[in-house]
């Protein structure tokens, strides 16, 4: 378990990068990391797994929501994505190496694997090599156990934290199970909060992260029962409850 990771707290991190909502600066792309990286903000971001082998900035399964266009994302080569435009702005979809390269150190990266049962092999592996060589603040994390656990038996040298929600006792203890592979954090949902599982982590010294907070009350549901927030569509410093 990673002992000094006291960085992941110390500022918001904006979830998908510093957008408006997708109304001219759209999620996941270079234009939402740049207006981060200006603000000083924290960068959350979503990796996909591309045909060709090469882990792309990208939330969904599929490109309808976000490039107008039907198809999985996992079909397409990252050369045919870096030509397909983002919410109809000149941004394209980013690989991995090209944020990276933005972003250059200059503020911290929590970065979520999207994975896919059965079909990920070589997505953790690709991460990591691409990550390789990279100067800066980088943690990754995932809802997914499988991913977790290739991270931890690889021995990753990255903070891993799991990517998390629930309010049932079922749910809590199967948390408790994924986080005994090592695990050195928890992104979890603030309105689930708090919870016997959260609150013993954080008992332990093990942070806990929020998401996705877009409103004054659940920057207070946050900061009662958690470290810091992962947030959109305001900014954290204009806000009296931070």
């Amino acid at each position: 378990m990673m002992s000094d990771i006291a960085w992941l707290t110390e500022r918001p991190i904006a979830h998908r990068g510093y957008h408006d909502m997708n109304k001219a600066v759209w999620e996941n792309t270079l234009s939402a990391f740049s207006r981060a990286v200006d603000a000083g903000f924290a960068i959350e971001c979503d990796l996909q797994y591309a045909s060709d082998g090469v882990p792309v900035v990208f939330h969904d399964d599929d490109l309808e929501r976000l490039c107008n266009i039907p198809g999985d994302v996992r079909a397409k080569t990252s050369a045919e994505l870096s030509l397909m435009t983002i919410g109809g702005t000149k941004d394209r979809v980013p690989k991995l190496r090209d944020m990276l390269n933005l972003v250059k150190g200059k503020v911290p990266l929590v970065i979520e694997l999207k994975g896919r049962a059965g079909d990920d092999d070589g997505f953790v592996e690709s991460v990591l090599d691409t990550l390789e060589g990279y100067h800066g603040p980088v943690a990754l994390m995932s809802f997914d156990h499988w991913l977790l656990r290739e991270l931890k038996e690889i021995g990753v040298p990255y903070p891993v934290g799991l990517t998390a929600y629930g309010d049932k006792p079922e749910i809590w203890d199967r948390q408790v199970q994924e986080m005994a592979i090592g695990l050195d954090f928890t992104s979890y949902h603030y309105a689930h909060l708090p919870n016997p599982f959260t609150d013993g982590l954080r008992s332990k010294g093990i942070p806990v992260i929020t998401w996705t907070v877009r409103d004054e009350a659940a920057i207070r549901q946050t900061f009662e029962n958690a470290d810091q927030m992962t947030f959109e569509g305001f900014d954290p410093r204009e806000t009296k409850a931070a």
